[in-house]
Formats: C-alpha cells, sequence, structure tokens
C-alpha cells in the first residue's frame, strides 16, 4: 500500500475517535463508511455544480429518462440535485441535520439507497444520533478537510482507500467479521490460483471477462481479483457481478463499486438461492466464501423444488442436510460455469471439510462431488492453515475447479496441502491467530501452477502435493448378503423359492471403482463366508474425496520401556519432595 493511500485511510479512520463513548469501535464504521461516501461524491460533483444545476432545472420531473439524462450531464454515474456542498453544509450549523438529509435525498437512487436504506447503512438515524449528542458539524467539519479531489486521489487510489477503511472496520468486528468478510491474503490466494491458469489468454488485447461472486460480502473478492487483472493487463475488462443478502455488506459493496466510479447495477442485494438475480447468466470466473454450516430450512421449499428441474436447474445434482447450504452454493457456482465450447470457466470457492467426504453413496452431497469428478471439473483442492478467519478456527479447503482443464490435468485431481504455510500473528483477531504471507502465497500458487509431486520445503514451511486420477475417489457400495437359517441350521427358501437373506447378517463393503468387483469379492469376503452373495440391485456409486488419509503420517508409539524409565524418574523426583516436605 503507498503511503499517500496509508494516509487518507489514516486520516479518515482518525475522525472515528470524535465518536468514542457514543459508539463502539466495531460500530464506528456505520458513521465513517457512508461519510467517505458522500465526501468523495461530493468533491467528484464538486467542480461544475453550478452549471448542472442550471441545466437539470430544464429537465422535467416527469421526463422518462430524466435520471439517465441527469447521469449524463453530470458526467458521473451519479448526481445530485440540490445546492448543498459539506462546505455550504457548514455555513449553516444550526439547520446541519436538516439540511444534511435534504442533501442526501436529493442524490440519484443507487447512492441514495446505499446511504438510507433501514436494513443497510441506515444513516439518517445515525446522522440524528450524532445531532442529539452535538457532535454531527464537528464530524462533518472533519470530513470536510480529507482531500478526496479527482484531481488529488484517482478512482483506483480511491477504491484502494475505501477497502482499507472497510479493512478495519472489519477487522473490528473480530469474530463477526468472518461472516461478511474474507481475509485479504486469502483472497489473494484464491485469485492467484484463479487466474493462474489463464496468464497466456489474459494477456490478449481488448479482452472483456465476467467474474461473479455469489456471496460477495463487502466486495474484497471481486475488488482484489479487479487488482489483479489491472496488474497483468491493463488492456483487460473485468466485469465485476456479485449478490449480498445482508443489507449493511451489500451497502458497503455497491458503495465501493460506485466510489470507483464504475457502474454498481451489478451488485444486487437478496438471497442467492431463492432469488439469482443472474439466472441463465454465465461468467468467465465464480469466486465465493459461502457460510459454513448455514442451514437453509427457510429456502427448503424454493430449493427442493427447483431441484425437481434436473439440470435445467441449479441443484439438480443433489441436495446436501438442511443443516448446512455450503454445498448448494457449489451446485450454483457450478450452473454458472461455461461450457468448452463457450470458452469454459473456472472457479474458486471455500468449503471446510464436510464437502469432502458428508453422505453416503447416493446421498446428495455424493451424487454432487460425483457430478463434479465424472465430469471432469476438479482441478485442484488446497488445505488452508487454520485460525486464519476472524470467526473460525476450524480447517478450510479452496475448491479449484475449470471446465477447461489443460491437457496434462485431464482426469487428474491435485491435493495440496499447505495446512503449514503460515505465520502467527503478533495479536489474535478474533478466532484469527495466523496470515498465510505473500511468501507462502507465492510458493503455494506455484506448486499449484507446477502441477508437480512432492514434498517442497521452505526454511519455515513445507507444502505436500499429490496428484490422483479422477476415478480413485469413486467406489461401488455393495450389499453382502447371508443366508437365514433354520434351527436345524438349513438355508430358509422363501415362497419365491429363492434363499431368504438374514438381516442380521447384511453387511456393506466400499468397492474401488477400478477394481473389479467380483474379483473383490472373491478375494476380501468369499474366504470369510462362503455362503454370501452380493445384492446387485442394491449396488450405488458413491464418491468421497478422504483428504486427510492422503496426507497423514504415522507417528509410531513410545517405546514402553523409556516410558518405564520416565515413570520411575517421576517416582524418583516424588519421594524426594515428599521427603524434603516431612523433613521441614
Amino acid at each position: 500500500m503507498s503511503q499517500k493511500i496509508n494516509n487518507h485511510a489514516n486520516l479518515i479512520w482518525s475522525i472515528a475517535d470524535k465518536l468514542t463513548g457514543l459508539y463502539k469501535p466495531h460500530e464506528y464504521g456505520l458513521v465513517i463508511l457512508p461519510l467517505t461516501v458522500l465526501r468523495r461524491f461530493d468533491c467528484v460533483l464538486e467542480e461544475g455544480k453550478a452549471v448542472f444545476l442550471n441545466e437539470a432545472s430544464k429537465i422535467p420531473q416527469n421526463d422518462t429518462f430524466r435520471d439517465k439524462r441527469l447521469k449524463d450531464l453530470a458526467g458521473q454515474k451519479f448526481y445530485n440535485t440540490t445546492k448543498y456542498t459539506f462546505k455550504k453544509l457548514l455555513e449553516d450549523s444550526s439547520n446541519i441535520r436538516e439540511n444534511l438529509l435534504e442533501y442526501i435525498n436529493s442524490y440519484s437512487s443507487d447512492v441514495k439507497e446505499i446511504i438510507t436504506d433501514s436494513e443497510g447503512f441506515n444513516f439518517e438515524s445515525h446522522i440524528n444520533k450524532l445531532a442529539n449528542n452535538d457532535i454531527l458539524f464537528i464530524v462533518m467539519h472533519e470530513f470536510s478537510k480529507v482531500d478526496l479531489h479527482p484531481n488529488t486521489v484517482s478512482n483506483i487510489e480511491m477504491g484502494y482507500i475505501f477497502e482499507e477503511v472497510i479493512r478495519r472496520f472489519s477487522e473490528s468486528h473480530n469474530e463477526d467479521a468472518g461472516q461478511h468478510y474474507t481475509p485479504r491474503e486469502v483472497i489473494r490466494l484464491m485469485v492467484n490460483i484463479l487466474f493462474s491458469e489463464d496468464r497466456k489468454i489474459l494477456t490478449a488485447d481488448r479482452l472483456t471477462k465476467l467474474i461473479y461472486d455469489p456471496t460477495c460480502g463487502t466486495g474484497g473478492m471481486l475488488t482484489v481479483a479487479e487488482e489483479y487483472m489491472r496488474e497483468l493487463n491493463k488492456d483487460v475488462t473485468l466485469k465485476t457481478l456479485g449478490q449480498e443478502i445482508n443489507p449493511t455488506t451489500y451497502s458497503i459493496a455497491k458503495a465501493d463499486i460506485l466510489i470507483k466510479g464504475e457502474d454498481a447495477n451489478y451488485i444486487k442485494k437478496g438471497n442467492t438461492l431463492t432469488q439469482d438475480h443472474f439466472s441463465n447468466q454465465k461468467f468467465d470466473y465464480i469466486i465465493s466464501n459461502p457460510p459454513f454450516g448455514r442451514e437453509w430450512k427457510k429456502e427448503e421449499d424454493f430449493v427442493e423444488k427447483e431441484a425437481k428441474k434436473g439440470m435445467e436447474g441449479r441443484f439438480g445434482y443433489g441436495l446436501p442436510p438442511v443443516g448446512d447450504s455450503q454445498m448448494l452454493f457449489l451446485s450454483h457456482a457450478i450452473s454458472k460455469m461455461k461450457p468448452i465450447s463457450q470458452g469454459g470457466s473456472r472457479v474458486a470457492i471455500i468449503h471446510n471439510g464436510s464437502p469432502l467426504f458428508t453422505g453416503d453413496a447416493g446421498s446428495g452431497p455424493s451424487e454432487i462431488r460425483r457430478h463434479i469428478l465424472e465430469n471432469d471439473l476438479l482441478e485442484a483442492i488446497i488445505q488452508l492453515p487454520n485460525n486464519i478467519f476472524y470467526n473460525t478456527g476450524i480447517t478450510t479447503y479452496l475448491w479449484v475447479l475449470s471446465s477447461h482443464k489443460s491437457e496434462n490435468r485431464r482426469n487428474k485431481v491435485q491435493l495440496i496441502d499447505a495446512s503449514k504455510a503460515f505465520n502467527k500473528l503478533r495479536k489474535s483477531l478474533g478466532e484469527k491467530k495466523n496470515e498465510i504471507t505473500s511468501e507462502q502465497i507465492a510458493e503455494i500458487t506455484k506448486i499449484y501452477g507446477e502441477f508437480k509431486e512432492g514434498v517442497f520445503k521452505n526454511k519455515d514451511f513445507a507444502i505436500e502435493s499429490k496428484i490422483f486420477d479422477s476415478g480413485e475417489f469413486g467406489y461401488s457400495k455393495i450389499i453382502i448378503e447371508n443366508p437365514k437359517k433354520d434351527e436345524n441350521d438349513k438355508v430358509v427358501i422363501n415362497k419365491k423359492g429363492k434363499i431368504e437373506p438374514d438381516k442380521d447378517l447384511r453387511d456393506t463393503e466400499n468397492v474401488p471403482l477400478n477394481e473389479d468387483i467380483n474379483e473383490y469379492f472373491e478375494k476380501n469376503v468369499k474366504p470369510y463366508y462362503p455362503e454370501a452373495w452380493i445384492d446387485t440391485d442394491k449396488t450405488k456409486i458413491g464418491y468421497e474425496i478422504p483428504f486427510t488419509r492422503y496426507f497423514y503420517k504415522y507417528i509410531p508409539p513410545r517405546k514402553a520401556s523409556d516410558i518405564f524409565d520416565e515413570i520411575k524418574e517421576l517416582e524418583k523426583d516424588e519421594s524426594k519432595l515428599m521427603k524434603e516436605l516431612f523433613e521441614k
């Protein structure tokens, strides 16, 4: 981060000192963020305001195209039709509350929605709170001294400044931040991986790509992706689209887009599972950190109805347990992928461990994995370090999917254990006790990109990579039956003339797909149960990815003699201490 951007962010965040006592630290952003947006827009619209107001007065209120004409007249994605600026508001201190409200309500609908939405920033209530406590004028005066004019701060720089303010606000939440805010180093790793296989493609001239985040939170993933693309190729246009259910973080995400001078119409509010604002649309890139362990009972009727559409819907592969929606978001992301005939798509999505193995053969989760693996969509899964998120310390995994794999990755899956690639923070932020450094991000990305097996050691950490055939994760679940016998130990024959199976002796076996079922049965079952047979009508195909098993390191137990010697030493120490105690 440049010194200029850091200085501006420091100046803006320092105004939060005026809120001490009236607001708790994690609430500062509810005032600082909307005022940062308003101050930037105030600076952008300042030049030529008199001319704009004069021309705007000539456009009738009932003009069907008034909104578009006013935006064209302002030369921006927004406008303000009142005479007020931050400077003019300060000239009438006794009426600053009323005038500020008029000023806000005179903005174009996008801005007004962000600032006044009762479920978002709800800034009107904060204006009243500040005014009632006699600090509204003070805060406005401090913001008026922050120079955010376009000649001083470019749109790109303004985006960085706003992102830094968002980060400070989010980190002050600690345990709550992880619900809506993904640590920047995690996003950088995701973006690096997401674009790494397409670097050659992305250097082309006049290229336009679409990136979509179905759970966009404050918009951080889209922002970092845009930054990466800009560094890679300034001639590439990356259109960012996203949807967010939380009104406050939706407001922040939309404000971030507007504040950079871009079109905020592609940021939508609503529940992605039930309100797909981008239905029937495909994207070049999908990036997401969906909620873990969030139940979808409220959405159950809608989801089940859409699941009945099969492949025409988003959830036709199968449904996960109602207690955890993250695999629904995975299915949703897959439904947004372009087929290879349209150029293909890439996905980077964060999950906890359950999507790897939860669900038996034939269950919804297993069928989702089956669809992914049998259609050769899974490129890699990367285990991330624990305690890198703000609200959870559990193990997390980055799934990488592609519908246009490179030749050497076809029908292969790379598993990477990067759980040891982290540095400890000097001070914890909620559950976030560790961070992934730039060096570690680069190393993980390199190991992924080189697509090789092995243990790659650094002086401070080691990363292990293994490569498997996609079919290795599949298995046939077979039902083993044994005959029911009567009191004379004779086999019972049912009315249909068939051997009656004994339910108490029924068993199951999971046979790897790359093994012949009959050969497996003859080798592993028949020697122990000579009368057993397979009920072939009940055989089901299942898929699981036992990540931990593949990277398990056996640690042999200590020798009994060593343990015994240690116990004897402890007994000696105890006897000595007791003797000293009683001698006193």
